[in-house]
This record gives structure tokens, C-alpha cells and sequence, in this order.
């Protein structure tokens, strides 16, 4: 009896072991898919986005006039994201951007992101004193938009993104980790009505602004 009962202990142990083995390696696969698709993601050259100002209201009671911007990201795929809107007690706004170079950063054992770069659209911002106004673009420690895996919410994303943030921001994490460097940008101009602003992330770390009139058609007219 004792021996049968040995026998069955020693092959639930067996079968535990096999079992265990083989959710390592299918989790081991699984978050090789998602790094892969990750890595693919981080192999644009550039991030582009539009601002609109839509709208310009001067307020008597403050003496002061309100502009409000439509901001329009694009993703690596060129894909319109969700617009938002900021609105500034003045017209001299900057935006802020963060551009992470990856060089043999291991992510899990022999994985790496070599020579990969993220390109953030962090923040925007009016500087004026002590009312200095500040809107996030996208939340530090959160997957950026625009880098966001479709229909795939899996926590091993959220975590390499979350180190990608933490190499970026803190210099002695970053050397001991492979990151060549993290450079933040914050160009700004004077945002009117009747131009078209251009924001981009170059892949060598530049953020630029261009401006271009709206084409004369469109003047006066309020597109739906």
C-alpha cells in the first residue's frame, strides 16, 4: 500500500512539474509575441501630429485672451488618434517631447530592443510664472498612444512600457541599462487662427514645428 501510494505521489509530482513546465513556455512564447510586436513598433522613423487652433476668446473679468488648440496625434501607422483640446490663457505655447534611444536593452533574458527608439509626445505647456498651465499628452509610466498593442490588454506590456519610462527618466538606471540617451524637447511658437500646424518627432531626436496657412477655401467656412 505504501508503495502504491508512493507511486501515485511520485507521478503527481511528475505531472505538476510537466504542467508548470509548460505554462513557463507558454508564457515564455506569449511574451515573446507581445516584444516582438512591441519592437515592430518602435521601428518608425517619426511621430507626427496637427494642432488647429479652434478657438480665440478675450475674457474682461481677467483681461486676458483664451486660446483653444485641437491637438491630433498620429500613430505609427498614420492612423488619426482621439483629438483633444487644451485651451491657454495666451497663444505661446510649447510642446514637450520625450525620445528614448534604446541600445542592447534586455527586456527578458536574451531579448533586446537594439537600436530601437520610442518617440513620446509627453506634454504641453504655456509658461507664465506662477500660472504656468500644463496639460499631459500621455501619462508617464502609461504605453503612449499611438504604441498601444491592438485589442491585447496583457500586463507584460504595461510593464515594458513602464521600464522603458523608468530607464528614460533616471539617468543611473538608464547607463546601467543600455539606454544611449534620453533626450527631452520642448520647441514652441505663437499659434494663430488660419494655420496648420505641423509637430514631428524625427528619428534622430529633433522635435520641429512648421506652419502653413489653411489653403484660402476653407476661410470663413466651418467643416463638419
Amino acid at each position: 500500500m505504501k508503495k502504491f501510494i508512493k507511486f501515485i505521489l511520485q507521478l503527481l509530482f511528475f505531472a505538476l512539474l510537466t504542467f508548470i513546465g509548460y505554462k513557463a513556455f507558454w508564457q515564455y512564447q506569449h511574451e515573446n509575441r507581445i516584444l516582438k510586436q512591441v519592437i515592430e513598433r518602435l521601428q518608425a522613423d517619426s511621430r507626427v501630429a496637427e494642432v488647429l487652433v479652434t478657438g480665440v476668446n478675450y475674457d474682461e473679468k481677467s483681461a486676458k485672451t483664451f486660446t483653444t488648440i485641437k491637438f491630433l496625434e498620429y500613430d505609427i501607422d498614420n492612423k488619426a488618434l482621439e483629438p483633444k483640446y487644451f485651451t491657454f490663457s495666451g497663444n505661446i505655447i510649447q510642446f514637450q517631447s520625450l525620445v528614448i534611444r534604446f541600445d542592447d536593452i534586455y527586456v527578458r533574458n536574451a531579448d533586446r530592443l537594439r537600436g530601437k527608439s520610442a518617440f513620446i509626445f509627453w506634454k504641453v505647456f504655456m509658461l507664465d510664472g506662477r500660472n504656468t498651465q500644463e496639460y499631459e499628452i500621455n501619462k508617464m509610466y502609461d504605453t503612449p498612444q499611438g504604441y498601444k498593442l491592438n485589442d491585447i490588454k496583457d500586463p507584460f506590456e504595461d510593464r515594458l512600457w513602464k521600464d522603458f519610462w523608468i530607464y528614460a527618466l533616471n539617468p543611473d538606471r538608464a547607463k546601467r541599462s543600455g539606454v544611449k540617451n534620453a533626450q527631452i524637447e520642448a520647441p514652441g511658437t505663437m499659434f494663430v487662427p488660419g494655420h496648420l500646424y505641423t509637430l514631428k518627432i524625427e528619428h534622430d531626436g529633433g522635435l520641429r514645428i512648421d506652419s502653413l496657412p489653411l489653403p484660402v477655401i476653407l476661410h470663413g467656412e466651418k467643416i463638419p
